[in-house]
């Protein structure tokens, strides 16, 4: 008879061990969750310590540490690589620019000389590629001053006013290309935070695509939920293009004097203010579309 009740004070001294090891260890998991929360704000380098003797929780942590050490050693590489990246590109561009501005220069003290149309016409050809030389080092430059050390200023304004304002500034491009852009606004007022130098330099990029691939049309949209929508046939495009249309440095055959960064600059200031913008090509249609969470939203 008396066995039957030792085997029972066994059963629950053991039961009452595991329960406690059991809870102990989801103590100790928890002190780990919350250690690794810290880590992951504060961006230490000291690695996860744990005061438990439970040799499974410390395999854990230090599976963990090696993790974290992997990581961190990737992300110094990428952040010292993109960094020496956009040095070198604002360099280049820095440099570019004073050899560009002594040919200016040159070119203008032979325009006043007398010479033959043949010379004028080599001296037109050079002035055509230095122009698309000069370009291409503005555009480095402002890409590399984005990209590295932009700080807008997002403030509350209306969506449909700063539209209108952006594309009345490039009416004038327009007229040149015979272009006379279809204007559909939302007559509900769309208010969202928004950096306006960064958003007249969106729509300008965007618009100076149209002008370059545009069949001769331009319809322009903002739906009441701070949608915009820059719609042209552009039937040299082709879906493949289109989907590269936002690369760094991606231009089509059709793009004369193309840097291939406008678009990229674009989506980079897009993505600082909390934006997002795509392309979409559907029977020879481009739809270039901008998202803003505004109040309508």
């Amino acid at each position: 008879m008396v066995f039957p009740w030792v085997l029972c004070c066994l059963l629950l001294i053991s039961n009452t061990l595991w329960v406690l090891k059991i809870l102990l260890m989801k103590k100790d998991l928890e002190g780990l969750a919350a250690e690794f929360r810290d880590y992951l704000e504060r961006e230490t380098n000291s690695p996860l310590t744990i005061p438990t003797r439970d040799r499974h929780i410390r395999k854990i942590a230090a599976e963990i540490n090696s993790g974290l050490r992997n990581l961190r050693r990737l992300r110094h590489r990428y952040m010292n690589g993109d960094r020496e990246l956009k040095e070198a590109v604002t360099n280049i561009s820095h440099d570019l620019r004073t050899p560009i501005t002594a040919i200016y220069g040159y070119i203008d003290l032979l325009e006043h000389e007398e010479d033959t149309e043949t010379v004028k016409f080599y001296i037109g050809q050079i002035q055509n590629r230095t122009d698309c030389l000069r370009q291409l080092t503005e555009e480095l430059f402002r890409y590399s001053v984005i990209v590295s050390s932009w700080q807008g200023v997002c403030e509350e304004t209306v969506l449909n006013r700063i539209l209108e304002e952006s594309l009345l500034a490039c009416y004038g491009e327009f007229a040149q290309k015979g272009i006379e852009p279809v204007i559909e606004i939302t007559e509900v007022p769309v208010r969202c935070r928004i950096d306006r130098p960064a958003f007249d330099r969106i729509v300008s990029n965007i618009l100076s695509n149209v002008l370059k691939y545009s069949d001769g049309d331009l319809w322009v949209g903002l739906d009441a939920d701070g949608t915009i929508h820059f719609t042209n046939y552009a039937k040299n495009l082709t879906p493949v293009m289109v989907e590269r249309l936002f690369d760094r440095f991606y231009t089509v055959e059709t793009g004369r004097n193309s840097t291939g960064l406008g678009l990229s600059i674009a989506r980079t200031l897009t993505e600082r203010i909390d934006g997002k913008i795509e392309a979409v090509y559907t029977d020879g249609k481009l739809t270039i579309s901008l998202r803003f969470q505004g109040e309508n939203r």
